[in-house]
């Protein structure tokens, strides 16, 4: 195999780990502030265009399921080759 698709596969899995972890950091919790301890989430009973929040859990889905891809593609081409 040569050696400029290890490459390639280590850059993409790098990639997807840094996008996971910006991701994931960017979101907020579940019960942040005063909202969710009281209330509770009121904004969910509103279903319209999905909010920020929406969104970002869809990306940390892709995002998840990208770097396991990736990972153990990795894990593959480098055990594979020694």
């Amino acid at each position: 195999m040569p050696i400029f698709i290890k490459h390639i596969l280590l850059f993409i899995n790098i990639l997807t780990s840094v996008f996971l972890i910006g991701v994931v950091m960017s979101q907020t919790t579940k019960s942040e502030g005063l909202t969710g301890t009281i209330g509770g989430k009121a904004q969910s009973t509103f279903r319209g265009k999905p909010g920020i929040d929406d969104k970002l859990n869809l990306w940390t889905k892709y995002a998840a399921v990208g770097w396991m891809v990736s990972s153990l593609l990795v894990a593959y081409v480098y055990i594979s080759v020694h």
